[in-house]
């Protein structure tokens, strides 16, 4: 049979973009340029075609944390107030030392009881015993009973200088005494008509070691307080600058 304008010849390949009609079945061409619509080959999954760049997750952009964090600014902080924490309670304990001195009134004199042996330091209290404005006087120190017993030749002059001021009591080391056996002493001022009424002479352990204690230790961990906030500020600031010359 002749073929009619517009037919394709019998066995022959319907145009491109044409169909072909038979048994009901229909086949399309491929997309005329232009159409927008890929061509290329059969798509992959994802709808990813030969040819096309690999498609990469991007994590998030944004400016990378500096280390350490601003949360370890409180190690500083948790110095500092240790150390305010630990003058405080060391002045309350040295307070409460001072209080419990045993006293005899100046310039009457009088009972002590000494209640363990070992070194003891002789307190002058009075006003102006902080600035060590304190008058003249001679102590003489005898057992009231036995067995207490001071060691002979024991009692000298205190050697530095060593004041205070802790609640109504200003006191400043005077004498030293090492006692053998505890007990009850006889304290006889001579010479002390110049004191100050409502002066004392007050016997206790030496508080230069607790006043060092306290001070040390303060002083340390808020040294060291303020030296570790000052290396945290120049980790932060370096690593931050890096930061900024890297473009985040």
């Amino acid at each position: 049979m002749d073929s009619q304008p517009g037919q394709p010849p019998d066995g022959g390949a319907a145009p491109s973009g044409g169909s072909l009609s038979g048994g009901g079945q229909t086949w399309a061409g491929p997309p005329p340029p232009g159409s927008g619509q890929p061509f290329g080959g059969i798509p992959q999954f994802g709808g990813q075609y030969p040819g096309q760049p690999p498609i990469m997750a991007q994590m998030g952009t944004g400016r990378p944390r500096v280390r350490p964090g601003r949360i370890w600014y409180l190690v500083p902080v948790l110095l500092i107030l240790g150390g305010i924490a630990w003058v405080v309670f060391g002045f309350v304990s040295l307070s409460s030392k001072v209080d419990s001195f045993a006293r005899v009134p100046l310039p009457a004199g009088g009972t002590v009881a000494l209640n363990h042996g070992g070194g003891y330091v002789v307190y002058y209290e009075g006003p102006g015993a902080d600035s060590g404005q304190i008058p003249s006087f001679n102590v003489q120190i005898e057992r009231a009973a036995p067995p207490a017993a001071v060691a002979a030749g024991s009692l000298q002059t205190y050697g530095g200088s060593v004041n205070y001021t802790i609640g109504a009591h200003q006191g400043h080391a005077v004498l030293t005494l090492q006692v053998v056996h505890p007990g009850k002493f006889v304290v006889a001022p001579s010479g002390a008509g110049a004191a100050t009424d409502g002066s004392d002479l007050a016997f206790g352990q030496s508080i230069a070691g607790s006043i060092v204690g306290i001070v040390l230790p303060t002083l340390g961990l808020i040294f060291l307080g303020i030296a570790t906030w000052i290396i945290l500020f120049v980790i932060r600031l370096t690593r931050t600058r890096r930061a900024r010359a890297q473009g985040y």
